[in-house]
């Protein structure tokens, strides 16, 4: 069997675990049973795919006994032999299987591997195709008496599913379809100057997939980086920030159809771009746009762009950072980046330039579009060759440490006053060094409590403006980007928060031992008294059972971690001196178009550590 992707069968399953979406690939089904057929094993043999009830039934009978639509994860004391979490390997909450009780009425009818993928309400089922051998192995790990897999074992999970690349294709298509779903369809964000129209081919193309036009447009698609929003349901104490859930909305059953019958037909995965179908559909094909006889049309460019051309580049820095203002622990700043391109030519050229930048002090690593040619690098410059795919797309990611200092420093501090009542002092420094054309166009500071209910703050800002919701205090210091245009600004907020009284969470030991897990993706929460809990909840439990709870003067987050989250957004030259020159770039065969670069730089887990609290550090050996 090929070493490929293909999918036999694809469900849609809602809250109320209904299948509402289906769909089988007769031409797969067709190999595994012709698989089956030639294993001389009684224990492997053929069995007709389930239909939408079976499934169903199924998967609710996992969830009863698993605990959750995911699963425990790990084995508890409610798993059984031959259940997922009997192999007690986190993986399965995502790679599931299911016993089909059909008409049949056969007990050996598993259902494996599924990929789970949970978006919004619905739940996407995907089952890629694999070999015999690989279902009789995970069928022989579900039934061992021993626990988990042990080190050198000729047989465990992880191993398997390494031997796999269907199952990484099935996420593949499961993240596409719960895309497509929900609506979420998005481009690498590409900054472009507002101008006049230039209408064309793509100006009609992108409007019909949610996407502005792209030369119309004087502001780009809003980044999905530089999102502000802390959650605060995490009680593990790992520093998590969650993107708000989508809304959930009626299934398109006819979209889908179309996607699906485009972007996999007969099974087997060609292109789960969204807008390269989208754009196929409404377009069409035409004499016009065959290719050059002596050149051969990529994969990734489906069709050819005809109207003005010109080529944007956009270099994205997004900075991680950890402040301690400790001297004992020294500050960690990091830059991971992105060069978005959108490439509006003709034909099919070939677009070349040296990417300066890449002094070995501050590129960690560099890794490139399928589309693009790299010969072994060295020095500060690296030349790039790449035929262009249509619309926009990232031309390579990198990591980086930071050139410069950091665009906002300063300490954090807060402690407890009362055992409802804590006070906090900030000092920072923002864009400290820099100097124009550097413009800050944003900047808020964020604390979350996540175990504790915000009633008031007190406090006046030297600078900006201030707001609480229930879990955090929100802290806007910069809002007029021509207030920090090319000048450092110092901003302090002294201040005090009052809290709910104090409740302290009863630990979820008490409703494993019931087998009773809340599922991470569920909205239903109980918050006093209530039985169901996330599993994470539960693992973290076990892996830090014989640590100590926070203490009264710090009850924030887990193990008294407390900190401040920093949100910004700049417009300027990049921080890890990544660039292109304009003048540099050049494209075969020759044509006259304009070159734009754009640099912009935002806060990723930007994060002020309490001074005066606990904080987590990781310990690096002495060179």
């Amino acid at each position: 069997m090929p070493s490929g992707c293909c999918i036999r069968a694809l469900w849609i399953l809602n809250n109320q675990d209904t299948v509402i979406f289906s769909r089988k690939f007769p031409v797969v089904e067709k190999r595994w049973r012709v698989s089956c057929e030639k294993e001389s094993d009684d224990n492997l043999k053929y069995y007709l795919l389930p239909n939408d009830s079976e499934l169903a039934a199924a998967f609710i009978d996992r969830k009863k006994r698993e605990g959750s639509a995911r699963g425990f994860g790990i084995r508890v004391s409610q798993s059984v032999r031959g259940s997922d979490s009997w192999l007690d390997d986190p993986i399965t909450r995502h790679v599931i299987s299911l016993f089909i009780n059909g008409e049949e009425k056969v007990e050996n009818n598993l259902l494996w591997p599924l990929v789970l993928h949970i978006k919004g309400s619905y739940s996407i089922l995907v089952l890629p195709l694999v070999e015999p051998r690989h279902l009789k192995s995970y069928s022989r790990m579900c039934g061992k008496s021993d626990c988990g897999s042990a080190v050198g074992s000729d047989e465990n999970l992880s191993s398997l599913l390494l031997d796999l690349p269907s199952i990484t294709g099935g996420f593949i298509v499961a993240q596409a379809i719960g895309d497509v779903i929900l609506g979420e369809v998005m481009e690498p964000e590409v900054l472009v100057a507002a101008s006049p129209s230039v209408g064309g081919l793509l100006d009609s193309l992108t409007g019909s997939i949610g996407i502005s036009g792209i030369s119309a447009r004087a502001k780009p698609v809003a980044s999905p980086v530089s999102a502000s929003t802390v959650s605060g349901t995490s009680s593990s104490g790992t520093v998590m920030f969650d993107s708000p859930k989508a809304v959930s909305r009626p299934l398109e059953k006819d979209v889908l159809r179309s996607f699906i019958s485009s972007a996999m037909p007969f099974g087997t995965p060609l292109d789960l771009s969204y807008s390269n179908i989208s754009a196929i559909k409404t377009t069409g094909f035409s004499s016009s746009d065959t290719p050059p006889i002596e050149r051969k049309q990529p994969a990734w460019k489906p069709y050819l762009y005809r109207g003005k051309q010109r080529i944007l580049f956009t270099v994205h820095d997004t900075v991680h950072a950890a402040l301690y203002d400790r001297d004992e622990i020294p500050d960690v700043i990091t830059i991971s980046g992105q060069v978005n391109c959108r490439a509006e030519l003709e034909g099919l050229p070939d677009v070349s330039f040296p990417l300066t930048g890449l002094d070995a002090a501050r590129i960690e690593s560099l890794t490139f579009h399928p589309c693009a040619q790299v010969p072994e690098h060295g020095g500060d410059k690296q030349g790039i060759t790449f035929s262009p795919p249509l619309g926009n797309f990232v031309l390579m990611h990198y990591q980086a440490h930071c050139s410069v200092g950091p665009p906002v420093k300063g300490f954090y501090q807060l402690s407890m006053v009362s055992e409802n009542e804590g006070a906090f002092l900030f000092r920072l420094s923002l864009l400290e060094g820099y100097k124009a054309p550097m413009v800050m166009e944003f900047c808020t500071v964020t604390m979350p409590f996540p175990r504790r209910k915000v009633l008031s703050f007190d406090g006046t800002p030297s600078i900006g403006t201030v707001s609480n919701t229930e879990y955090s205090v929100e802290w806007k210091i910069v809002t007029n980007t021509r207030s920090v245009s090319g000048k450092t600004i110092e901003a302090t907020f002294p201040g005090t928060v009052r809290f709910a009284p104090w409740q302290p969470q009863r630990t979820p030991s008490y409703v494993s031992a019931l087998g009773i897990m809340a599922d991470e993706d569920s909205d239903h929460e109980t918050e006093s008294g209530g039985s169901m809990v996330n599993v994470e909840d539960y693992i973290m439990e076990k892996m830090t059972k014989d640590l100590h709870a926070a203490d009264l003067e710090d009850p924030f987050c887990w193990q008294g971690y407390n900190y401040a989250k920093v949100s910004f957004k700049m417009i300027g030259p990049s921080l890890s001196g990544m660039a292109i020159d304009p003048k540099s770039v050049n494209i075969f065969p020759t044509v006259k178009a304009p070159v734009e670069i754009s640099t912009q730089v935002t806060a990723g887990d930007y994060i002020l550590w309490n001074t005066l609290g606990k904080c987590p550090v990781t310990a690096t050996p002495n060179a």
